[in-house]
């Protein structure tokens, strides 16, 4: 949406900027001044910068993950600085969607091109995640359609983006803002969806029974073996035997989940933990069992961090004032961490894989802080040249996420040999970064 997006849009092209410079023409009007020629609005660039940072953390938690578990994804309970990227994301979007559907002359042609866009990023995740390309290490594409994995990192914000927009369009009141608790009134019906969304997580989480259940895997010499898990409980948040999991193994179907799954790093599950390793001898029966980190369940709640960040968006668009602005970010931000941390320490346990209600609220608050902090830099204070990089990243984040992220560079690098694969343009170069890549369509998120 003029660039404010994961993915740009056409029809925002004219709430691709914001006057950041407030009513100055208002003011000459009404002392009966000619009224000046009205200024070109500025850009608000901290969307692109944040956006942009956001891109770069992807990156970077792909490659060092694997040697710093402090930059990969926590195996279950708990998170660290890979988990916060996803989160980020689905918040931006929200914040640009308020923006872009600032007005809105005609609701239904709105609803039906975002309906449409949300079903482009659905199809193109469906691809670059569903198993269709095979990595730099086998350069083949193709996928069995009785095991495309259907969920993942796209489809998430694809599911975000089109259920915050649907609000945006059809869920605003006409009430005049002045003050911060204006906005609560105005959009009240938002407010309320996300509550009901989130309710209904908590009761699907908390309240479905879950049974036992068995899969199979693959052998030596494509032996089927079979594993039994004993489940039998309700409420239960552990890796084998939650609401989120069974939710998905019955709706998808195990085998359209993804096959490598985060808890395959905990200490039941490797002698290496936090890294991949052995199982140990006394490994549960689920350790090896398909879980998708983008699964049905948990993008309940992806849907309410952007739709958090549709409220964070309305600000900018009633509130002219920098102070204004930031003070109407950093109170709710730091009541969101204060939430967070109680309901971890009472038990509800911050955790990415099943996008629990203290990692929504930690996560959104963090994003929130972060996003006030680049705007007084960039927007406030005018450091531009430093976040230059940043913006780029950030005005073409879907290019990049394609290209690096999921491997569609590395791969078409290795694509091209002299005479034998391995005679790879990586193999001539000095620098070799792409050397390295592995296939990691999951856990870039």
């Amino acid at each position: 949406m003029g660039g404010y997006e994961l993915v740009r849009s056409d029809d925002a092209a004219a709430l691709a900027a914001v006057d950041l410079r407030g009513a100055g023409n208002a003011k000459h009007a009404a002392a009966g001044a000619s009224p000046a020629p009205k200024p070109k609005p500025q850009r608000l660039v901290s969307l692109d910068v944040f956006r942009g940072i956001t891109v770069l953390l992807m990156i970077i938690v792909d490659d060092a993950g694997a040697f710093i578990p402090g930059m990969n994804h926590s195996p279950w309970d708990g998170v660290t600085v890979a988990d916060f990227v996803m989160p980020f994301f689905l918040f931006i979007v929200g914040v640009a969607l308020a923006l872009a559907y600032k007005r809105v002359p005609d609701k239904l042609d709105a609803t039906k091109k975002a309906v449409l866009r949300a079903l482009k990023l659905f199809c193109l995740g469906l691809v670059l995640q569903g198993g269709f390309f095979h990595g730099v290490r086998s350069l083949t594409f193709g996928v069995d359609l009785q095991e495309i994995r259907l969920m993942g990192i796209l489809q998430r914000i694809a599911i975000a983006y089109l259920l915050t927009a649907l609000c945006e369009i059809w869920l605003k009141g006409d009430e005049d803002v002045d003050y911060g608790f204006d906005l609560l009134k105005r959009y009240r019906y938002q407010l309320f969806v996300g509550a009901i969304v989130a309710i209904t997580y908590m009761v699907l989480l908390y309240g479905t029974y879950v049974p036992d259940w068995e899969y199979q895997t693959s052998g030596p010499g494509s032996t089927q073996k079979s594993f039994l898990v004993k489940c039998g409980v309700r409420g239960d948040t552990s890796p084998g035997c939650n609401a989120v999991g069974m939710i998905d193994r019955k709706i998808l179907g195990i085998q359209h989940l993804y096959g490598r799954p985060v808890y395959a790093r905990s200490k039941q599950c490797s002698i290496n933990s936090p890294q991949n390793g052995p199982l140990p001898p006394d490994a549960p029966s689920w350790c090896q069992a398909p879980f998708d980190p983008e699964g049905l369940l948990s993008s309940v709640m992806a849907i309410v961090t952007c739709l958090i960040g549709l409220q964070y968006g309305h600000v900018i668009v009633h509130f002219q004032k920098h102070r204004e602005r930031i003070m109407n970010w950093l109170i709710p931000s730091f009541g969101m961490l204060v939430l967070a941390f109680a309901l971890d320490l009472f038990g509800m346990h911050m955790n990415k894989p099943l996008y629990s209600l203290s990692y929504t609220l930690a996560t959104a608050g963090a994003a929130g802080l972060l996003f006030a902090g680049i705007y007084t830099l960039v927007d406030l204070y005018g450091f531009r040249r430093p976040t230059a990089a940043m913006e780029w990243m950030g005005m073409h984040a879907l290019m990049i996420y394609v290209l690096i992220a999921c491997n569609i560079l590395p791969i078409f690098i290795h694509g091209f040999y002299w005479k034998d694969p391995k005679n790879n343009l990586v193999s001539f170069s000095t620098v070799g970064c792409c050397a390295s890549f592995q296939p990691r369509f999951s856990e870039h998120d």
